[in-house]
C-alpha cells in the first residue's frame, strides 16, 4: 500500500498537488481508525514524505477550532502548537419527546461509563498528539534538505546535478524565542488538564519536539 501511494504521488508532473489529492482522499479514512496503533504504523511506515506531511497537516487542522489559512511552514507547526485540541467534544441533541426513566439511567450509567475512560485516557491523546507534531515536523524539514522532492521524476535529477537551493518561505524563519514561548504556553495548557507531574512519556515528547 505505502509502495503503491509513494508511485501515486511521483507520477504527477507537481508531486506537491499529488500528495493533496490523495490526502483529501484517504484522510476521512484515517480519522476512523480506531486504534493509535494502526494509524501510527500507516503514518510511520509511509514512504513519501510529502503525502506525510500533508496528512499530518489535514490532521492538526481538523484539531484546531479556527484552522489556519496559510501554506505549511515551521510558524504553522507552531500554530498548531498553540490552538490544536485533544479533547473531544461530545454532542448531545435533546429528545423530541420524554424518554422513559430507564431509559434514562441506562444513558446516564453509560454517560458516566465513558466520562471515567475519557479522563484516564487524556494524556495517551495528548502524547499522541505530540507524536505527530514531531513526525510532521520531521517530514517537513525534509523539504529544505531535498527541494527535489516537490519537482517532476523528469525535472529532479537535473535538479540534484546543479546542487539547487531550498526555497525558504519567509514563515520558515522562526527564532528560539518564538520556539520558547509557544512550548511554554503549550505546556501550560497541559499543566491545567494533566496537573503536575507529567507521565515520563509526555516529558520525553516534550523534550523530543522542544
Amino acid at each position: 500500500l505505502q509502495r503503491m501511494l509513494s508511485i501515486a504521488v511521483e507520477v504527477d508532473r507537481s508531486p506537491t498537488c499529488s500528495s493533496h489529492r490523495i490526502a483529501d482522499e484517504i484522510f476521512p479514512f484515517i480519522l476512523n481508525i480506531p486504534l493509535r496503533s494502526q494509524r501510527e504504523a500507516l503514518l510511520n511506515t509511509m514512504e513519501s514524505q510529502l503525502l506525510r506531511c500533508r496528512l499530518l497537516e489535514l490532521f492538526f487542522q481538523h484539531s484546531c477550532d479556527v484552522p489556519s489559512t496559510s501554506p505549511m511552514s515551521l510558524e504553522k507547526i507552531l500554530y498548531f502548537l498553540s490552538h490544536c485540541s485533544v479533547l473531544l467534544h461530545f454532542k448531545v441533541s435533546s429528545p423530541t419527546s420524554p424518554l422513559p426513566c430507564f431509559l434514562l439511567t441506562k444513558l446516564l450509567i453509560i454517560k458516566y461509563c465513558l466520562l471515567s475512560q475519557d479522563e484516564a485516557a487524556t494524556w495517551q491523546r495528548w502524547e499522541e498528539m505530540l507524536q505527530y507534531l514531531s513526525l510532521l515536523l520531521m517530514s517537513y524539514q525534509t523539504f529544505p534538505l531535498a527541494e527535489h522532492l516537490r519537482s517532476s521524476l523528469s525535472d529532479r535529477m537535473e535538479l540534484m546535478v546543479q546542487k539547487a537551493k531550498p526555497r525558504l518561505q519567509e514563515s520558515d524563519n522562526i527564532t528560539n524565542l518564538d520556539i520558547q514561548l509557544k512550548m511554554e504556553d503549550f505546556i501550560s495548557r497541559m499543566h491545567k488538564v494533566l496537573g503536575q507531574p507529567f507521565p515520563p512519556q509526555i516529558q520525553e515528547k516534550l523534550f523530543l519536539l522542544q
